[in-house]
């Protein structure tokens, strides 16, 4: 099946996705056995009568151009292996570089990449832990399931209810693997959502959201990352095949001194810490994993102007091979805080990886293709000035 195209669908660069007056508070049903959950319009997606989208275009990389997601411009890089987020003690890895004496036409390029990301993604298959033992299904009323002996969980909506789960464990730091299957055909305003997040007023939280749309038009991959319960750190991606074909890995690496959502392997984000200019990193709180699908079709699809189509109902999405690699929080402790050999302190390579050159070139292709917003660029957005960390970046 032919990916989507890039950018293909997308709103105009000049539609800021973010609305500015965007007020940071949780949006996402964490326990709600009956009523599906109400979202502020205005809450993420400009509508198309708002002043701002008379503005010059954002001042992000132009993806405005269809450009096939099997070509990459620049490089070639080896295909990447668990081996390209390196610790900072590893050996060095390089990337693979065409030089000026290599012959390689566009065509060989675009087939070596293609072929290394779709088998990369076939390949990115963790060791399957239970859902029986490892969540709990938290609303939905029958409408989430899990199947096939713990292996398999599906969440349905439909139009009097979405549904959920969450981990029954907390964690402070770690590898986060999931493979989603997401909503087929005609997904406009349904959000499927898979994320990181402690309780509280003041919480802590590390997501991905996939927005739906037309068949045929892409998903939107919606990245936040909040701290002491303030966000605003959106970053919004196309991606570069069909996410309700198959299952595809989708990863949180969350340590003390970055994170860093990939796709089946591919870094598309990493958010450093940069508390030294003074910017917050969720370090002190656990959080555990959530996941739900519901109806936002007030704001999810083209701000809020495609509606869910309920014709197509029960909207379902499907879940396998969840690994947590991680600190699991109990009782005030932390499964880290052992100096033992086994400790994962001493002996996981993700509480010190980084991204080594191969995958920092893998991001710069992501960012460069797919990503349609990054409020990083949106000066529009924040006219006293860009966060701390996108001028340093």
């Amino acid at each position: 099946m032919t990916p989507p195209a890039a950018n293909s669908g997308a709103l105009p660069l000049s539609e800021s996705p973010i609305h500015p007056g965007y007020q940071p508070q949780s949006r996402k049903p964490l326990n709600q056995p009956h009523l599906p959950p109400r979202i502020n319009p205005k809450r993420w997606l400009l509508s198309h009568n708002s002043p701002h989208t008379n503005n010059a275009p954002l001042a992000i990389t132009d993806v405005t151009q269809p450009l096939s997601p099997l070509s990459h411009p620049d490089t070639m890089q080896q295909p990447l292996t668990s081996q390209n987020l390196t610790t900072h003690s590893s050996q060095n890895h390089s990337s693979r570089l065409v030089t000026p004496h290599t012959t390689v036409t566009k065509a060989s390029m675009a087939s070596v990449l293609h072929l290394s990301l779709l088998l990369l993604g076939s390949l990115m298959v963790a060791s399957a832990g239970n859902f029986h033992q490892d969540f709990d299904i938290t609303w939905g009323d029958g409408r989430a399931n899990i199947l096939n002996n713990g292996q398999l969980l599906t969440l349905s909506l439909d139009k009097a209810s979405g549904s959920g789960f969450q981990s029954k464990n907390e964690y402070l730091f770690g590898k986060i693997d999931m493979q989603l299957k997401l909503v087929p055909g005609n997904s406009a305003g349904t959000v499927t959502a898979y994320y990181l997040k402690s309780p509280g007023s003041t919480w802590d939280e590390i997501d991905f959201e996939f927005l739906g749309n037309l068949s045929g038009d892409p998903y939107t991959l919606h990245t936040n990352v909040f701290t002491n319960g303030k966000g605003d750190k959106e970053q919004q991606f196309h991606l570069w095949f069909d996410p309700t074909a198959d299952f595809h890995t989708y990863s949180i690496l969350w340590n003390p001194q970055r994170i860093v959502f990939s796709v089946d392997g591919t870094p598309i984000r990493e958010f450093k810490n940069s508390e030294s200019i003074g910017v917050a990193f969720p370090k002190n709180q656990p959080m555990r994993i959530y996941s739900s699908l519901w109806n936002a079709d007030d704001w999810a699809t083209r701000g809020g102007l495609v509606k869910t189509d309920w014709t197509h109902a029960p909207f379902t999405a499907s879940y396998r091979n969840f690994n947590a690699d991680a600190c699991v929080w109990s009782n005030g402790k932390s499964s880290c805080a052992s100096s033992s050999p086994s400790s994962p302190f001493s002996s996981s390579a993700w509480f010190s990886q980084e991204l080594d050159s191969t995958s920092q070139e893998r991001l710069k292709w992501v960012q460069k293709n797919y990503m349609i917003y990054n409020y990083c660029a949106d000066a529009k957005r924040f006219p006293q000035g860009l966060p701390a960390e996108c001028r340093t970046s």
